[in-house]
């Protein structure tokens, strides 16, 4: 593995030491959000986020940014959800009594 870095280094010019830096931290944030893409049945972005390479910007800005904006939609859903359907409740029972 060293022999390897030592390679891609002499290639680019790059010491081994910052090189692997770059690389553990482009996996860590690539791995995390393809996690969060496959939990949340995002295959487009599984897709994109496993094949374009950023350094972690784009893995970055789906897990802060563009996953969250689906979690708020659902969440407002449900609140409104479930305050129709406490209305609903309440207006059944109100109808109930005025028919008896």
């Amino acid at each position: 593995m060293n022999s390897l870095l030592n390679d891609l280094a002499s290639l680019s010019e790059i010491p081994p030491y910052l090189l692997t830096i770059v690389l553990a931290w482009s996996l860590f944030w690539k791995a995390l959000a393809l996690w969060k893409s496959a939990k949340r049945d995002s295959k487009g972005w599984f897709v994109a986020i496993l094949i374009i390479n950023t350094m972690g910007i784009f893995e970055i800005l789906y897990i802060f940014l563009f996953s969250e904006i689906k979690l708020d939609d659902k969440s407002k859903n449900k609140k409104t959800n479930k305050k129709s359907s406490k209305n609903s409740k309440l207006n059944l029972k109100s109808k109930k009594g005025f028919l008896e």
